[in-house]
């Protein structure tokens, strides 16, 4: 999970830099790199990893915490816990509130290149731009990038430690990595929501 995870982690820069030509007036870089995204072959075969990476990443992780729950199906009498980062308690919730986003996403987006939904494949500028107009789409949106800055701030760091990384001088460069990641990429992406949303 944590493999698959980081390799999710990659991804959303790459993401980000994309959806920010979407604040440039002209439609063609956006939808250049969109038709370059969904049609170049080395893509598309990243692609297909990308999705059984988030497949693995998502299972694997409700999987876990069903364990968790049959470990310890009550609660300790005494109220004592063993020490636990606040994130990590939530990491179940807040995966499944951005796993349902991205269902959404998938809908507005990649299921409109397959033909399964109706839209234009070849201008995503004005479908996203349509979407940003909603002002119910942009609380959805926010909300779900707030979730997964939360997510991303435990996910980050806790795969470093998942994978035997830690160190008593690394560790906390990593923990400050963690932290500015998982606040300039929800940030970034929620940026060109309300910029679209409030000023176009």
């Amino acid at each position: 999970m944590a493999l698959a995870g980081l390799f999710l982690l990659l991804f959303l820069p790459v993401h980000l830099i994309i959806n920010l030509m979407l604040l440039s007036n002209d439609p063609e870089p956006f939808n250049r790199a969109a038709h370059f995204m969904a049609s170049f072959p080395l893509v598309k075969i990243f692609e297909i990893i990308l999705i059984l990476a988030l497949l693995v990443h998502a299972a694997w992780g409700v999987y876990i915490q069903i364990c968790n729950w049959l470990a310890r199906p009550t609660a300790y009498a005494s109220g004592n816990k063993a020490p636990t980062v606040f994130f990590s308690k939530f990491m179940i919730w807040t995966g499944l509130s951005v796993l349902i986003f991205l269902v959404l996403h998938f809908f507005n987006f990649y299921f409109i290149r397959l033909g399964l939904v109706p839209g234009d494949p070849k201008d995503f500028y004005s479908v996203a731009y349509t979407l940003f107009s909603v002002p119910a789409y942009n609380y959805i949106y926010l909300f779900c990038f707030a979730l997964l800055g939360l997510h991303l701030y435990h996910a980050f760091y806790s795969a470093f430690q998942t994978l035997g990384l830690n160190h008593r001088i690394w560790s906390p460069v990593v923990n400050i990595a963690a932290l500015i990641y998982s606040i300039v990429i929800p940030l970034g992406f929620a940026f060109i929501s309300v910029a679209i949303w409030q000023f176009r």
